[in-house]
C-alpha cells in the first residue's frame, strides 16, 4: 500500500515476530485500543496516563538504543526511524516537523491516529497521551547520545478527535 515492506521473521519454535533487533506482537486495533480504554476507565486517565508515561520513555529509549546499534543510526537518524517504524505498525502516520537536538525540542505530527479512529474524532479530547513517553525516551536518547544532558516534557497538543485535521506533539526542554 505505498510504504515499504517492513521485515518481519517469524520463529518456527517460539512463534514470536521479530522485527529488526526486538521481538514484536500483532493485536488488531480494536482489541488494542479496548484495552487501553478499560485501563483508564479502571485507573483513571491520570494515574494510567502516569503509568503509560513511565512505561513509554524506558520502552522508547531501550528501542532506540537497539535500533540504533542494528543498523548503524546516528541519534536525529534514529529518531526519524522510530517515528518510520511507529508508522509502519499501525499507530498512524508520524512526521516529524521540526527537530533541534541541541536543545530537545520537536514537533511531531499523527495522521491516521489509531486511537482517533477507535474513539471518533468527536472524543472532544486528546487520546494519543500514550505517546508522550515515547516522544520523551527517544528525545533524551538522541540528546544524551550527543553527549547532551537534558529532560524533556511532551504534550499533544492537538487531536484530531477534537475536530483537528491532524494531531500535534511538542517535545520541549523541562526549564529547572
Amino acid at each position: 500500500m505505498g510504504q515499504p515492506q517492513l521485515p518481519v521473521e517469524v520463529d518456527d519454535v517460539t512463534g514470536w515476530w521479530r522485527v529488526d533487533a526486538l521481538p514484536m506482537i500483532l493485536v488488531p486495533q480494536h482489541f488494542f485500543v479496548n484495552n487501553h480504554k478499560a485501563i483508564e476507565r479502571a485507573l483513571g486517565r491520570e494515574a494510567y496516563q502516569a503509568a503509560l508515561d513511565t512505561a513509554g520513555y524506558k520502552s522508547a529509549y531501550y528501542w532506540c538504543e537497539k535500533e540504533a546499534q542494528y543498523h548503524g543510526l546516528d541519534p536525529v537518524a534514529t529518531f526519524h526511524h522510530y517515528l518510520k517504524r511507529l508508522s509502519q505498525r499501525g499507530w498512524g502516520m508520524f512526521s516529524c516537523e521540526e527537530i533541534d537536538p541541541q536543545r530537545g525540542y520537536a514537533r511531531i505530527r499523527l495522521e491516521h491516529s489509531a486511537f482517533v479512529n477507535q474513539y471518533g474524532r468527536d472524543a472532544g479530547r486528546t487520546v494519543d497521551y500514550m505517546f508522550d513517553g515515547w516522544w520523551r525516551g527517544a528525545m533524551e536518547y538522541v540528546g544524551r547520545a550527543l553527549g547532551l544532558d537534558y529532560q524533556v516534557a511532551s504534550r499533544e497538543v492537538q487531536c484530531a478527535a477534537q475536530g483537528h485535521d491532524y494531531c500535534l506533539f511538542e517535545v520541549s526542554p523541562v526549564q529547572g
